[in-house]
């Protein structure tokens, strides 16, 4: 065969040569119509171009809903198209916002809203600390010379892969009555505890559990800031004598800072929309001592039989106007401190 080949004076086709006819195909059948949006928005509009279809996605998903939200704020009734329901301006705002004593949310029109931000703020402070220094903590080792460094690294971040529902299921199985807890501190004598049955019990384990499944994700972001800082800092101070708790303030810290920021207003978005975990794991009880905000807004827009979509879109606004003013300040925080460093 390679004779008969050699006789017509040509050569077996090579793979790369097979595989690079169809690609330039196809980069022939998009060359033009690339061309003709070069020659018509110029090279300075392509980037809106590609971004386009982001934009376009981000429109449908995010924008318009967004939008649809507010104005579902502003009207009443219990129909879910706009054309049964009614223009009512900002009396639903009215309505959440009505309160002899913001503190007391038996005062308030709406207290079923106002125990939820309660205890929403009260998850916040101390989540967000927990989580935040537990994070650091972790990473601190986590990023030491250590055996199996690797494995240990992937069993603090396997929570983070799990589903919020699996992971409030776990817990709940084990915290229960008849749980894994309770057996286990049975065995050692102690007495049965309804671990999700008393008020300060089951919040603690509300933080708990979310703590415990998300404190992968943020230790990983703190563990590359650490890893991004040069050797060559620590061994500068280690030939000063510089102490380890020194070294930790005026070096790690310092340029830690822009991770430790990032983790901190992630940590923060996140423990204000909380629901999947302590839903499944508490239900909002006992009573209405771990109802959150996102759980405030479920109930009252879709699990109630009158569905109020009014009363909840504008609990949602709120809540959305709280993070984001709340976000805007600690980038301006960030903004001041960076500039004072530069200075």
């Amino acid at each position: 065969m390679s004779t008969n080949t050699e006789a017509r004076g040509g050569q077996a086709p090579s793979l790369s040569s097979m595989v690079a006819l169809p690609f330039r195909f196809i980069m022939g059948v998009l060359n033009a119509p690339m061309s003709f949006v070069q020659r018509r928005f110029g090279i300075g509009g392509m980037g809106a171009v590609f971004l386009a279809p982001n934009m376009l996605i981000f429109s449908i998903f995010v924008l318009i809903p967004v939008a649809i939200n507010l104005a579902y704020s502003l009207t009443g009734g219990t129909a879910i198209f706009f054309e049964g329901r009614y223009f009512v301006g900002l009396d639903q705002y009215r309505t959440l916002l009505t309160c002899d004593d913001y503190t007391t949310p038996s005062t308030c029109l709406q207290d079923a809203f106002w125990q939820s931000v309660h205890n929403t703020a009260l998850f916040v402070v101390l989540q967000v600390t927990v989580l935040v220094l537990v994070s650091l903590g972790t990473a601190l080792v986590l990023n030491r010379e250590m055996r199996a460094r690797g494995f240990w690294r992937g069993v603090f971040f396997f929570p983070v892969l799990l589903s919020p529902v699996v992971v409030g299921l776990i817990w709940k199985w084990i915290l229960q009555r008849d749980g894994l807890l309770n057996a286990i501190l049975l065995d050692f004598g102690f007495e049965r505890t309804l671990w999700l049955a008393e008020r300060n019990w089951a919040m603690f384990w509300a933080i708990f559990v979310s703590v415990w499944a998300h404190l992968g994700f943020y230790a990983l972001i703190l563990l590359a800031g650490l890893q991004a800082i040069p050797r060559d800092l620590y061994e500068a101070a280690m030939m000063d004598g510089t102490g380890r708790m020194r070294t930790f303030w005026r070096i790690t810290l310092p340029l830690l800072w822009p991770n430790l920021l990032v983790v901190v207003i992630l940590a923060l978005i996140k423990a204000v929309q909380i629901f999947d975990e302590a839903f499944v794991l508490t239900g909002g009880g006992p009573g209405t001592s771990t109802m959150f905000i996102t759980q405030y807004i479920y109930e009252t827009g879709f699990a109630h039989v009158l569905r109020n979509l009014g009363l909840a879109s504008a609990a949602s606004i709120l809540m959305g106007t709280v993070l984001v003013a709340l976000t805007a300040l600690q980038l301006l925080a960030s903004n001041r401190r960076a500039r004072k460093e530069a200075a």
